[in-house]
């Protein structure tokens, strides 16, 4: 009989490990910075939307938002910002390049319980040196049969990865926080979209729950993603 699911990939940040926490603390040591030439919310937006124009060009992750930080401080103090203003930013990003890794509920008992039936694939994006040295923070890695850091996720991104490390993305599972970068685009592949919700998650990160997709599910936790996947089969 042939199964359903052989693969099962995971997102990583937000979803096996605490990260966007560190860049809202951030965002509040920002705005303390610059609140002298701008309100909050305005400096939230304009940040936001230099995060928006920039992650074509740097990716994401911890480096690009740092180099909007930047580019918002310029933007906000109409190029008068101080060099030391600079200098703290700077160093904001350096701290948050070393956070130590905090894992979230029922991951490692999750990945146990999979690793001896399915192969595990992490699929992750950000800047490759950051997702390394949090994999191998985390503890995590030895579960995983393979590790993908990518530069995007689309559904082309998961119909090659789970054709490279499983059997195609039609008997693949993608378990993740965000539903525009782990979700939607594996159920176009073909595959699953697991969405496991997180209390933060950045905006640009939103989209459309696909609530009609027949290979669509919400679960609460990951400790739900394995009584999921014996009923998927």
């Amino acid at each position: 009989m042939t199964r359903a699911l052989t693969t099962i990939g995971f997102d990583a940040d937000d979803t096996l490990w605490q990260n966007e926490q560190f860049f809202r603390l951030t965002e509040d040591r920002f705005a303390a910075l610059l609140a002298d030439h701008a309100e909050r919310d305005h400096l939230t937006e304009r940040l936001i939307a230099a995060e928006r124009r920039n992650v074509g060009h740097y990716g994401f992750g911890i480096k690009g938002f740092t180099l909007s930080m930047i580019e918002t401080a310029i933007e906000v103090t109409e190029g008068r910002v101080p060099a030391s203003v600079i200098g703290e930013i700077l160093a904001a990003g350096r701290e948050m390049l070393r956070h130590p890794i905090e894992t979230l509920p029922h991951v490692t008992e999750t990945l146990q319980s999979l690793a001896s039936d399915y192969r595990l694939v992490l699929v992750t994006k950000g800047d490759l040196f950051d997702q390394e040295r949090k994999l191998a923070q985390s503890g995590l890695g030895e579960m995983f049969d393979a590790v993908e850091i990518v530069s995007d996720k689309t559904a082309a991104t998961y119909a090659r990865v789970f054709a490279r490390h499983g059997d195609g993305a039609e008997r693949a599972m993608m378990v993740g926080n965000s539903l525009k970068s782990d979700v939607v685009p594996a159920i176009e592949a073909g595959g699953w979209g697991v969405f496991v919700p997180h209390a933060l998650t950045w905006v640009l990160e939103h989209a459309e729950v696909p609530v009609e997709s027949p290979r669509f599910r919400e679960v609460e936790h990951l400790g739900h993603v394995l009584p999921l996947v014996r009923e998927i089969g």
